[in-house]
């Protein structure tokens, strides 16, 4: 569906009706994928699944509201400095398994929290469920955010620049 300008306030995106649903439905969305992250050890799932859908919660409100709604709630600064501090999250998990004794990741936190069944009864498996689904997620969103920025309109009757 092609976007529409919108007469009555001046602002880009889909019909009233394609935005009320989506500011509905993100929410449902982004919890969901926080549900998927935290819970991806215990259940299928995990930091790739639930960043893939906390991306897509961004992704709805791209495509209903603009790119440029997106913008302003998740700046591409901030969702590059969100990429590099799940990068770096999930490399300092893999250090502090070494330092505490062991030649690969280590969960050095089940000895202490080591209730079967429990959120942390997998050590610092789902921190680092946490640290891939915050690279996943603010990765996916930059490469469609990047992507949109070099779209062209291609509706009937939209002037051409001429530059192919």
């Amino acid at each position: 569906m092609a976007q529409k300008e919108d007469i009555s306030n001046g602002t880009k995106g889909m019909t009233v009706i394609v935005k009320t649903i989506a500011s509905w439905v993100k929410v449902l969305i982004f919890l969901f994928g926080i549900y998927i992250i935290l819970f991806g050890h215990l259940t299928p799932g995990g930091g790739f699944a639930g960043g893939v859908i906390l991306a897509s919660s961004y992704v709805l409100l791209m495509l209903a509201f603009g790119r440029e709604s997106v913008e302003e709630n998740l700046p591409l600064p901030l969702a590059s400095k969100l990429d590099c501090l799940g990068a770096f999250l999930f490399a300092l998990i893999a250090i502090l398994g070494f330092v505490f004794g062991g030649v690969f990741f280590v969960n050095f936190l089940v000895e202490k929290y080591g209730q079967p069944f429990e959120l942390l009864s997998a050590g610092t498996i789902p921190l680092s469920n946490v640290a891939i689904g915050l690279k996943v997620c603010a990765s996916l969103f930059l490469v469609i955010l990047t992507l949109s920025m070099c779209c062209k309109d291609f509706r009937p009757g939209t002037p051409s620049d001429g530059k192919e």
